[in-house]
């Protein structure tokens, strides 16, 4: 099993520009900017992923067919990988909203999978989409010694830091205070009996300590880019 799994954060979008919530699919367009950061990706790799795959957003379709374009390869989209649903906060970028969005998510990082947004996906149901996905990734290729090639799928920042610290125990602190800059990635190995390892995350690699003061909201409200 030597292909790994790298979870792409996609390129800057025009909502990131102007931090909104923007999760409800199809959602905003990349920018210039994020058009370059996909090839820039694509560039750095030593050699092409077997796979390429992409949430059903239009800014991370767009960001597979820019890293499609310089690797001559097909992308493919998944149901399942969007990000998480903000229900009654969709496009806002307000600090209320910021604000309430990222105090749920630190709940659900600290256990509480069953608490929603308002209106939206509990972390529970973001779960529940997401992880057949990548179970079948799995199974279909990764597990299959034949297949010695990563599979890049790009998604999203907020599930791909919730998704990958399900998967390979990445402690919830730490996840909550390491957020992905467009075009960042976490990157999973597969080990035995099912489990993962994590090998990257963003340009940090392990051991993964556990932060002793987080603090997910302040940070996302000072922040440019709170969804990341």
């Amino acid at each position: 099993m030597s292909g790994r799994l790298i979870l792409l954060r996609h390129g800057q979008s025009y909502g990131n520009v102007e931090r909104r919530l923007d999760t409800r699919p199809p959602g905003a367009d990349l920018t210039d900017l994020g058009r370059e950061q996909a090839r820039d990706f694509a560039r750095a790799r030593s050699r092409p992923p077997g796979l390429l795959v992409h949430s059903i957003a239009r800014r991370a379709a767009q960001t597979a067919a820019e890293i499609g374009s310089q690797l001559q390869l097909s992308a493919h989209e998944f149901d399942g990988i969007h990000e998480v649903q903000a229900g009654e906060l969709e496009n806002r970028n307000d600090d209320d909203a910021i604000a309430e969005f990222n105090a749920i998510y630190q709940r659900w990082h600290q256990g509480e999978l069953t608490v929603s947004m308002p209106g939206g996906e509990s972390a529970s149901d973001v779960l529940d989409r997401y992880l057949p996905v990548i179970t079948d990734l799995r199974l279909r290729y990764l597990d299959d010694h034949a297949f010695a090639d990563d599979i890049v799928v790009v998604s999203h920042g907020a599930a791909i830091r919730l998704i990958a610290s399900t998967l390979a125990g990445v402690e919830s602190s730490f996840a909550l205070d390491h957020h992905l800059a467009n075009a960042e990635s976490v990157v999973l190995a597969p080990i035995t009996d099912g489990r993962w390892s994590c090998v990257h995350w963003g340009s940090l690699s392990p051991p993964f300590y556990p932060e002793s003061d987080v603090h997910p909201v302040e940070d996302a409200l000072e922040s440019s880019d709170p969804m990341g």
